[in-house]
């Protein structure tokens, strides 16, 4: 069996949509706890996206595990296309129809000028069956990757075969530095979904939780 834990990384230091920026303090007080966390979990490879946010988890992550960490740009978060660089108020005002047809989750919309879940578990499956590979041939175990919340809900909906529009189903509020974990089944060929949104470690210090923000998206 190969384990999967999918973390979403630490809270970024802007409320824009999907900017390219660094962890703010709480983000990396997150990162420090899952990184403290995963140490039971004797995880043997660390990979993330390419996206300074997750870089940065992994980093923390990395330090404390004594691992370096191995960036994939394709685990990079699903674009928003138009509503990228706006603020919650700004997407509400320009994208409210495609917001409302969105919540329904009974058709996976592309965001305007951006991706679907069909595109993201497009590019993104093809990097975890790559991570399966490497884990086999070098005959790890546990395997940590860092990305991000609409990366993380398409994995678990497409390795469930659910239809992509249900991704906004799985853990409306996925917590910074959450751990979704994922079990390859090698006998099988099988992916089973062991948890979702877990969370406990940064329950901990309860002001680092996503109810305590103002970001939505």
């Amino acid at each position: 069996m190969i384990k999967l834990y999918l973390i979403r990384h630490g809270r970024q230091n802007s409320p824009l949509c999907n900017v390219d920026v660094p962890l703010d303090e709480a983000g990396k007080r997150q990162a420090e706890l899952v990184a403290k966390r995963l140490k039971n979990y004797d995880i043997e490879a660390l990979y993330s996206s390419n996206l300074i946010r997750a870089r940065q988890t992994a980093e923390i992550i990395g330090k404390e595990l004594n691992l370096v960490n191995n960036i994939e740009e394709n685990l990079r978060e699903i674009s928003f296309g138009a509503m990228e660089g706006l603020n919650d108020v700004e997407i509400k005002e320009r994208f409210g129809d495609f917001l409302e047809e969105r919540a329904k989750a009974d058709r996976d919309l592309p965001h305007p000028e951006g991706e679907s879940g069909q595109d993201v578990y497009n590019r993104a499956f093809p990097v975890i069956q790559s991570i399966i590979e490497k884990a086999k041939d070098n005959h790890l175990e546990n395997i940590a990757i860092v990305s991000h919340g609409g990366v993380i809900r398409t994995l678990v909906a497409g390795l469930l075969e659910a239809d992509f529009a249900k991704k906004l189903c799985v853990a409306k509020n996925l917590e910074n530095c959450s751990i979704t974990e994922i079990d390859y089944d090698e006998k099988y060929d099988k992916f089973i979904v062991e948890r979702v949104n877990d969370y406990a470690h940064i329950e901990v210090e309860p002001m680092l939780l996503r109810k305590h923000f103002k970001r939505s998206l």
